[in-house]
């Protein structure tokens, strides 16, 4: 069963690699996606936003954050994963509904995401959840040259 827990610090390895196994496989890494990988605790947490980690019995396999920054009551869906071997195991769900959850509760009225057309499953799990898409750029320029694509969710 996925249980989804709060950010740790006891997390930070386990945060970084279950992200960057995704990434790598399809992109290259970008200096935003170190910035939030190396230091979740103050580049995301300390600065409003949270860090979730799902875990099966007491094991990081996917992890998602949210981010404070684009226009007040908007929080940014960031580096969501589920470990390879999970994908299709209800991870990714738990995690988006917990997001959810922890928007609404952090008083968000909407939450945005940018992400990539060959990001299939990804893409069917936000659709699933109530987002629909921007262009790119159509509301926030990205700093990720492989976004091609952006979505949001009205709380």
């Amino acid at each position: 069963m996925v249980r989804v827990r709060p950010y740790a610090p006891a997390d930070a390895a386990a945060f970084k690699s279950l992200n960057l196994a995704w990434i790598e496989q399809l992109f290259d890494i970008e200096p935003s996606d170190l910035a939030q990988l190396d230091d979740p605790q103050t580049v995301i947490i300390d600065a409003g936003g949270c860090v979730l980690m799902a875990e099966i019995e007491g094991e990081p396999v996917g992890t998602a954050g949210l981010v404070r920054g684009h226009e007040p009551g908007v929080l940014e869906l960031v580096k969501m994963s589920a470990r390879a071997d999970l994908r299709g195991k209800g991870v990714g769900k738990a995690l988006m509904s917990a997001c959810v959850t922890a928007a609404r509760d952090m008083g968000a009225s909407r939450i945005w995401l940018e992400s990539n057309r060959k990001l299939d499953a990804a893409l069917g799990l936000y659709r699933a959840a109530g987002f629909r898409e921007l262009a790119c750029g159509e509301e926030t320029p990205s700093p990720y040259s492989r976004c091609d694509i952006q979505m949001v969710l009205d709380l």
